[in-house]
């Protein structure tokens, strides 16, 4: 059968993988809801925009240490490292929901929900090759991807929906439900997948730390995840239009633009993810290094300031070249050692947000000397310049390890 027979059909009709995507869609739809309601309490209560703004900011640095915590994916059974994270998040949000609860305590509670988010995604993405298999790993994560997109085309507005009819403390509430709701279906729509049927019969118990230190010398050492990683790390380039979107709104005509520039990445990326999809394995593979470098390259126009329109198009059209990140996802679960699998895709995540916080800090500090766009211009530049580095190393790697084109296959679950 062609690698490209599996269809979004062929994915759904995998019972886990229903569960799977019904508890993404409601973990996505509760962080939302979470970051949206607490910036909304901070600033009835504060009347600070700088406070409100920087408790939003806040809720992405947990992903730093909670990627760190992947490994908990390897050292117990991945369904219940979902579980336990979904009924942690659904207590620590109801206990935001308290009234009168200070904002200080909230927003700390917050960033513990945050954290929980890490092991959750690292034991999803290390289930996935498990339930789908080779063959149908890529459309699973093509729809775990536009579904996340989809969630922040519609989230911010839905959010702030939810909490004017309901109130912060309603919102807080349904937020807690979500995620007991998630939990319910893992538990009760997943396999154990307990840990002794994805690694050795022996498995060495280590501390945190040292399944930490050993995920990433394993990236380190492998040329494969290396050169992965690296080019998945290239989003801090093309990440920046997002966090330059408002300045950047301001230059081409107020705020009114402001909706035009947040939604063009994200709609990009999901029609992207849903051509890429269809795709043989092969192909995608060799397309991975070339749509890395478009996807900055095409925002290099985007500094001589050409206007709304061709901006928004530009930023459609790099958001669908994004969409490679799905390639990269998939190849990358597919090198990673199933023993170690769970902590190997934790490291991913720490390093991408690093790298998307680096850069968003890096071209605020340049708009003091440049204008915005003219910021994103150079971020274009200098992304294209290492993606083509990371493409031309993952290419080495691919032909180094003379095997199969679609990725080294994951020992079977049983």
């Amino acid at each position: 059968m062609s690698p490209a027979a599996p269809t979004f059909r062929n994915v759904f009709g995998v019972t886990e993988f229903r569960a799977l995507w019904l508890a993404h869609v409601l973990s996505v739809a509760g962080d939302q809801l979470a970051r949206v309601a607490l910036t909304v309490l901070v600033f009835d209560r504060t009347a600070s925009a700088g406070w409100a703004a920087l408790t939003y900011a806040l809720t992405y640095l947990p992903d730093l240490l909670g990627g760190a915590l992947g490994g908990l994916a390897d050292r117990y059974p991945r369904r219940s490292v979902m579980v336990v994270a979904d009924v942690l998040r659904a207590a620590l949000v109801a206990v935001m929901a308290i009234p009168g609860l200070p904002w200080p305590f909230a927003a700390a509670l917050l960033v513990v929900v945050q954290l929980a988010a890490g092991p959750f995604q690292a034991a999803r993405q290390a289930v996935l090759p498990d339930l789908l298999g080779e063959d149908r790993l890529p459309v699973g994560q093509a729809i775990l991807s536009s579904t996340y997109q989809a969630a922040l085309v519609i989230g911010f507005g839905a959010g702030a929906a939810v909490v004017a009819w309901l109130g912060v403390a309603g919102a807080l509430w349904v937020d807690a439900l979500t995620f007991a709701v998630s939990a319910l279906a893992l538990r009760w729509g997943l396999r154990p997948h307990p840990v002794e049927r994805v690694i050795s019969p022996t498995p060495q118990r280590l501390s945190q730390w040292a399944a930490l230190v050993a995920g990433c010398r394993r990236v380190a050492r492998d040329r494969k995840l290396r050169s992965l990683l690296a080019i998945a790390c290239c989003c801090g380039f093309y990440v920046i239009p997002e966090g330059l979107a408002v300045p950047i709104s301001a230059q081409l005509g107020g705020t009114a633009v402001l909706g035009w520039l947040l939604v063009a990445n994200p709609v990009g990326t999901v029609l992207g993810a849903l051509l890429i999809s269809r795709l043989p394995r092969a192909r995608q593979v060799r397309l991975l290094g070339p749509l890395a470098v478009l996807t900055s390259l095409l925002l290099l126009p985007t500094g001589w300031s050409p206007g709304l329109v061709p901006i928004v198009v530009l930023w459609t059209l790099s958001g669908m070249c994004s969409s490679h990140d799905l390639i990269t996802q998939v190849q990358y679960s597919l090198a990673a050692p199933a023993e170690q699998r769970g902590q190997v895709i934790g490291v991913a995540i720490a390093a991408l947000r690093a790298s998307q916080g680096v850069g968003i800090a890096a071209a605020g500090a340049l708009t003091q000397v440049l204008a915005p766009t003219a910021v994103v211009g150079v971020a274009a530049a200098a992304g294209a310049t290492a993606a083509a580095l990371a493409a031309t190393a993952w290419a080495r790697a691919v032909r180094s390890r003379r095997s199969p084109v679609g990725g080294t296959t994951p020992p079977a679950a049983g």
